[in-house]
């Protein structure tokens, strides 16, 4: 599905991605670990167009995507969430939504204003659809509530449910459990094979909790300044030399893993 090889980008003087390779198949969770400041957020953002990449290929299902703007890769079914959450905290949870469905609609500006029949049946698909989102994410009882009201568990659900409004078939998730608590975090690990199982979306997840990245995903790739220097499956990663050194530090990173 995707196939990255050697991405680069520099800033100045400043190499932050060298040579990355990564190739993700439908439907498998991947986990793209690494110290702060390793380059793995920007990896994000060359495969959503945030950034332009210095050198290297980008191809999705066979095309070429390298230097594509960011609304234009949406188009593609790739689908992304921040490492801060990006919602509209001033709308309720049901126009957050109903938001990511904007790029679809065929009806004009006049059709808005004055609100013909093809406007009224647009939105009221548009809001249908976007309801059975929130249900499928408990959040449809909250639907009317003001984003920023939103507890921040659901704050998060919320982002990736309106990042699923795109109908991705990648979604690159950017430290979903950032802030969460362990319970939290644990529901978010069953969350998201519930949505490879039920949405068929590959995963892309950065992350720090080495528990959930563990328990999750498929394979997992790791980065430090820049480089992939490991990739494999949970068991290889654990056990691997330069993971354990560079990533945590030897004992950190075996505690982790073990109660992984």
């Amino acid at each position: 599905m995707l196939k990255v090889e050697k991405l680069t980008i520099q800033f100045g003087g400043l190499k932050a991605v060298s040579e990355f390779d990564l190739h993700i198949k439908p439907k498998e969770v991947i986990g793209l670990i690494g110290p702060n400041g390793a380059g793995k957020t920007t990896v994000f953002n060359m495969l959503t167009g945030v950034y332009s990449p210095t050198a290297g290929t980008i191809s999705y299902k066979g095309e070429n995507i390298h230097g594509l703007k960011p609304y234009y890769i949406t188009q593609k079914k790739i689908a992304r969430t921040f490492q801060n959450i990006r919602l509209f905290s001033n709308l309720t949870v049901l126009d957050n939504v109903k938001i990511s469905f904007s790029y679809r609609v065929k009806y004009n500006l006049f059709d808005a204003v004055v609100k013909t029949p093809k406007y009224k049946r647009e939105e009221r698909e548009i809001e249908k659809k976007s309801l059975e989102l929130l249900k499928a994410f408990d959040l449809d009882i909250k639907a009317n509530e003001l984003a920023k009201n939103l507890s921040y568990g659901d704050q998060r659900r919320l982002e990736i449910a309106r990042a699923l409004a795109v109908e991705p078939e990648l979604l690159l998730l950017d430290e979903p459990a950032a802030g969460m608590n362990p319970q939290e975090t644990h529901e978010l690990m069953n969350l998201i094979s519930w949505i490879r199982d039920n949405f068929n979306v590959a995963v892309l997840l950065i992350e720090h909790d080495m528990k959930l990245v563990m328990g999750v995903c498929e394979r997992i790739a790791v980065l430090d300044y820049g480089k992939k220097i490991a990739e494999g499956t949970p068991e290889e990663i654990k056990k691997n030399p330069r993971v354990i050194e560079a990533y945590l530090g030897g004992t950190c990173l075996e505690e982790e893993a073990a109660n992984a």
